[in-house]
Order: C-alpha cells, then structure tokens, then sequence
C-alpha cells in the first residue's frame, strides 16, 4: 500500500527521550519490552497498539492516567524475516482516544500524508471494544479454522460460527459501557478481502504462542461478570488451545 522503503532501526537497552513512545509488541511480549522504559519521565506520551483490552489499566497503573493513549490499529503486516516487514492489508486505520489530541495532532497529520486512516474517538470504552469484536471473531474462527476470511465466508458453519461469536462479544462489550453496532462491524467484515489471515492463525501454525488471553480474555471474562451466556466463543477458544497445545490456559 505505502510502496516499498528502506530505513535505519536503532537498537537500545533503554527507551531515550522523546514525544511519543509507541507500543508495538505482542502481548505476550508487553511485561519483558517494559524493563527498557526504565526512565518513563523522559517520554510524554505512551500510545500503545496492542491487541485486547487489559494493558490500558495496567500501563496507566504504571506510567500514569494522562500519560498513556487508548489507541488501536486496523491492519495485516507481517514479518518475514529480520528487518523485513510486508504490508499485506490494503488498509492501515489508526484509532485514538480524543484525549491525546492535543499531543498526537501532527503525527497523525504526518501518518495521513502517507495513506493510514486516522481518527480521534471520545469514548475509550467504544474505542477498544469496536476493534476486539472484530478481532476476536475474527482471529478465533480462522485460528481454529485453518482457513483465510474468503473461505471462511463462503463456508455456511464456520460462517455462523465467525459471525455468532461477533454478536456475543458485542454483548459483553455493551454490557461493559460500549456503544457498539454490530450488524454494521459484520457488514465491515463481509466486504474484507478474502485472503486475509490473522496474526494469532499464522502464530500457532509456526508453533508461537497466540494472544489467547488478550484477545478472547475480556470477553470471557466480562461475560462472566455479567452473566452473559457465549457458548460459541467458548467453543472456539476451546478449538484454538487444542490447536495450539494450551489445553486449559483459559478457564471457559
């Protein structure tokens, strides 16, 4: 999408100076990557684009409520190698929480300028829910699947599988103070190309561990909060540790 380009990473023990610290990482990698933000005073703003939910409280528990941005990032990229990073998506869309408006104005001005999608949302709660609905299904299904979002769809089960597991995260997360319409993220998620595969289906086939608990985590437990019953998310969850050999990792 962006067109090919080369340029130089730095490598550090520590994170130096700067305006905005963007978190990049797996998960699965948060608690390990935080040891070189030893000097968090020196950075004024955190902007995490992590999958999930739960690293907001505990970034904010850490670094302070103003200092870290809600944010998520809608795309397929991959590393292929070291250094090499391809762009598979024909999409890059940037969300972040109007509250960081007045620190990241000119960097998203800058990211626009080279394609992505950028907008500022007032409610948190919509913000990080409306992404992990999608996601969960998403990387759920075809995790568990095998299959790319095409075959997916055009297969009536895993279809309704995909589909009933968007409706169920929706609960959970409207019952967690989101506003959420689902039929117009299922409509988003008919028209994805159909080559797409997430990033936890690609993990596990590579033997790596999956975001399981950040992904699937806070909807089974805010339907446990809630009372909420998810009988298919539960069911995929379950195919996906099978797959993945963490039988049990999450309790469902």
């Amino acid at each position: 999408m962006f067109g090919n380009f080369t340029g130089p990473v730095a490598r550090a023990a520590e994170v130096p100076p700067c305006d905005v610290l963007w978190l990049t990482m797996k998960a699965t990698q948060l608690e390990s990557a935080l040891a070189a933000l030893r000097k968090p005073e020196s950075v004024t703003a955190i902007v995490p684009l992590l999958n999930g939910i739960d690293h907001i409280p505990l970034l904010r528990s850490k670094y302070g409520q103003e200092k870290v941005i809600a944010a998520t990032i809608a795309v397929e990229s991959e590393r292929v190698a070291p250094g090499h990073i391809i762009h598979r998506s024909t999409f890059a869309r940037l969300n972040v929480s109007s509250k960081g408006q007045a620190l990241l104005g000119s960097t998203l001005e800058h990211l626009q300028q080279i394609g992505f999608e950028c907008r500022f949302l007032n409610d948190e709660a919509t913000l990080m829910w409306s992404k992990l609905i999608f996601l969960a299904a998403f990387a759920l299904s075809t995790t568990a699947s095998g299959k790319a979002t095409g075959d997916l769809l055009a297969d009536p089960e895993w279809r309704q599988l995909g589909l009933t597991c968007m409706r169920e995260a929706s609960a959970v997360a409207v019952a967690e103070g989101a506003t959420i319409n689902v039929d117009a993220v299922i409509a988003g998620v008919l028209k994805l190309p159909g080559n797409m595969r997430s990033s936890m289906q690609k993990d596990v086939e590579r033997g790596k561990t999956p975001e399981l608990d950040a992904i699937a985590g806070p909807i089974l437990r805010g339907a446990r909060r809630h009372g909420i019953d998810i009988p298919v998310t539960k069911k995929l969850v379950a195919q996906v540790e099978r797959k993945a050999g963490l039988i049990g990792a999450l309790a469902v």
